[in-house]
């Protein structure tokens, strides 16, 4: 074998690799000592393996898990943010939520144009989050989300809270106390998207309670609702949308309404006070609502304050003075003026204008809001003061001028329980003497005269069907021979019936109708002593005919009907002076006589101590009702008290509470307003009527089956006279005549 000139050793392995070690390491560092390894005791095969296979199943099933919920998580957020993007496609501009009322509302204003009334929803019209005031916009977040600046729509902490109180009180997580956001709460008022279907729902008012159901399917879709309005609007949006669609209470709609309605000014211009008690509305409308009970919205309006101040909103001196002065009604909501009036009024438009209208409408009205308060004190002053306590009996009053310009109404003596049965123009009750006017109306129409004679002696008709039938007098005393005056003042019935007798039943008929008297007259003689029924306005209106000279009169609330913002009308006054039914001179000296019944008859107490009245009491069969209807220059004014459930009253006449009644009422009406004669014609300064030809005295048979007196129960007849006496009393009355 070939070698080299080195002559180096033989290849030794063993010193090869050693050299070769050598020389890699050569000019190296060397490696430091290895340490000796400590060799671990040896487990024991059966502990080892139980630790180990836990273990390892522990894990297995992490890993599956995590799996799992990672997938569900990324297809969840995938799905949440697909049914977010489709609310948000679907959300329309905020102007067009602003107000999502199905119905208009309706403001009636009074003769003055004030407003004194709402009926349906009003919606004071559009503002936003920055043109309110301050106040109220720090209010509403104090109150209902002081994280709304911070969240996205949904609030976990505060869903945690909720559940945490519900199930603490005993309820379902999700039932009570929401947790709600003010986005979330504005998703509620917006249905979610769903509009109102009157095919579907009832009621608006059952769909809104639809839209306020929880339960679990509701927050889920509530959710992803409101994250897409979180999207799609800014913080501000949604406080608009907020302000303008919250229901707060008493009809009104959005938080300007509800300052009109309770405070009569602007949401822009509430104090600290008033913005608490508005934002403290939300939670509960209706409990809250100041004009359902003032105190305890106040006490609520406290809370709200106190929530504003510890959240920075308010200082401690605008807090303190915040709960010294509290939030006060303005007068059209604090005196709840006028409810009976209001409702009668809406029945004189046509539903689609009123309670069913989709427009906003103004109605002007003919109320005195300074007149409908004094006759609610006068009739509470008279019940306080002169009626047992206790008593259930009921009354109700109608003021109005001689055109039938309707100025006050009180439909019962409850004037909370405005929108139930108003006795002033739904209650027909028997009229009793208080129709006795209009058999006289007729005579003078005739040319009969004050000064005329007529018999008040025992009378008893005949009637075919029905028998004898004698009439009485309250005091069963009869006069003999006198004046028509002297009859009408001191409400004697025969004479009434002779005088009805005389110039025909038919005649007395078309008199009262004429006045407008619609109800079914009685067809019998009991005719002349008011045994047909009659509403109080319809008697009152009649009496107005008397005033103004003996034309017709229908009683009207409406003045005027438009939309609101628009300036035409849609309707005009709804009544008025119509055609005449007597002649002024027969008017002139009727009222004469009614004055006569004040002045020294019937209804003395019912006189006034500084200016003159005409009227007329009215008490029918048992006292079941009794009236005074009367009048001076200036006013017309009618009361009536009863039982609704028709029993007798005791120890009541119409020349007693009635006329102590409407003697408050005009007392307090007539305060301060000039004295004006009233359009009387005295007996000596009548005019004969040329050609007067008196009608043919015979009595007419009719068919009634009972009787009304003045002042006391029927009596049985006193006499039975034959037919041809009771012609030759007729004939004698037209003797006297002519």
């Amino acid at each position: 074998m070939a070698r080299s000139g080195n002559k180096d050793k033989p290849l030794v392995a063993d010193r090869r690799y050693g050299a070769s070690k050598a020389a890699t390491t050569r000019n190296t560092t060397p490696p430091p000592p290895k340490k000796p390894t400590r060799r671990r005791a040896p487990r024991k095969a059966s502990r080892g393996g139980i630790f180990g296979l836990f273990a390892g199943l522990i894990s297995a099933v992490w890993r599956v898990i995590w799996g799992v919920v990672w997938r569900v998580g990324v297809v969840s957020c995938m799905v949440l943010g697909g049914i977010v993007f489709y609310f948000y496609q679907q959300l329309p501009p905020v102007e067009a939520l602003l107000d999502g009322r199905a119905k208009g509302s309706v403001t009636l204003l009074d003769r003055n144009d004030t407003v004194f009334a709402w009926r349906g929803e009003t919606f004071g019209g559009q503002i936003t989050s920055d043109t309110v005031s301050p106040f109220l916009k720090n209010a509403v977040v104090a109150t209902e989300d002081k994280r709304f600046y911070h969240h996205l729509g949904v609030s976990p902490r505060g869903i945690a809270s909720a559940i945490s109180i519900n199930l603490a009180a005993g309820r379902g997580p999700l039932e009570g106390n929401g947790g709600s956001t003010i986005t979330q709460q504005v998703a509620k008022l917006l249905c979610l998207g769903v509009a109102y279907d009157p095919k579907q729902w009832k009621s608006e008012a059952a769909y809104e309670d639809d839209c306020r159901s929880g339960g679990v399917k509701r927050k889920l879709k509530e959710i992803p609702y409101a994250l897409a309005m979180e999207a799609k609007y800014s913080k501000a949006e949604i406080l608009t949308i907020y302000f303008n669609r919250a229901y707060l209470g008493a009809g009104a709609r959005g938080f300007e309404a509800a300052a009109q309605r309770y405070f009569g000014i602007s949401a822009n211009q509430v104090n600290p006070a008033q913005a608490a008690m508005l934002a403290g509305l939300l939670k509960a409308p209706s409990k809250y609502a100041p004009t359902n009970n003032l105190q305890r919205a106040q006490d609520r309006a406290n809370v709200i304050v106190g929530l504003m101040q510890e959240q920075g909103y308010l200082t401690k001196a605008e807090a303190d003075d915040a709960r010294a002065h509290p939030a006060e009604l303005s007068e059209a909501a604090q005196t709840k003026s006028g409810g009976f009036f209001a409702d009668w009024v809406m029945e004189s438009a046509p539903d689609f204008l009123t309670s069913t209208t989709t427009e906003d409408v103004i109605m002007r009205t003919t109320l005195d809001q300074k007149m409908q308060k004094q006759t609610e004190e006068a009739l509470a002053y008279i019940f306080d003061n002169k009626v047992a306590p206790g008593s259930k009996a009921q009354a109700a009053i109608v003021v109005m001028s001689a055109d039938g310009a309707v100025r006050a109404m009180v439909g019962g003596r409850k004037i909370a329980a405005a929108g139930s049965f108003n006795r002033a123009t739904q209650a027909l009750r028997q009229t009793g003497s208080s129709f006795k006017p209009f058999v006289y109306a007729a005579a003078l129409d005739l040319g009969w005269r004050p000064t005329d004679m007529v018999e008040d002696t025992p009378l008893t008709i005949n009637i075919p069907g029905s028998g004898v039938w004698s009439p009485d007098n309250y005091d069963r005393k009869f006069k003999g021979l006198i004046t028509l005056e002297l009859a009408l003042k001191e409400s004697r019935n025969i004479p009434a019936v002779r005088i009805s007798e005389a110039v025909g039943r038919d005649l007395v008929r078309t008199v009262a109708q004429g006045f407008g008297i619609e109800s079914d007259l009685a067809a019998g003689p009991a005719l002349a002593l008011g045994a047909s029924e009659s509403t109080l306005i319809e008697m009152t209106g009649a009496y107005a005919g008397i005033l103004n000279g003996g034309s017709s009169v229908t009683p009207y609330g409406l003045n005027e009907l438009k939309l609101k913002g628009e300036s035409d009308s849609l309707m005009g006054a709804g009544g008025g002076i119509g055609e005449r039914v007597i002649s002024q001179q027969a008017a002139g000296l009727l009222t004469y006589m009614m004055s006569k019944v004040v002045e020294s008859g019937t209804g003395t107490r019912a006189r006034l101590a500084d200016r003159p009245a005409a009227g007329k009491t009215g008490t029918t069969s048992a006292a079941r009702d009794a009236w005074f209807i009367g009048f001076t220059a200036d006013y017309v004014a009618g009361v009536w008290i009863g039982y609704d459930d028709n029993q007798p009253l005791k120890g009541v006449t119409g020349g007693g509470l009635p006329a102590d009644i409407w003697h408050e009422v005009m007392t307090r009406i007539e305060e301060g307003v000039p004295v004006t004669q009233l359009p009387m014609i005295l007996p000596q300064d009548a005019q004969p009527m040329q050609g007067f030809t008196p009608p043919n005295g015979t009595a007419q048979d009719g068919g009634t089956g009972g009787w009304v007196t003045e002042e006391a129960p029927p009596s049985q007849p006193l006499m039975n006279p034959s037919d041809d006496q009771v012609e030759a009393l007729l004939r004698d009355i037209l003797k006297n005549k002519q």
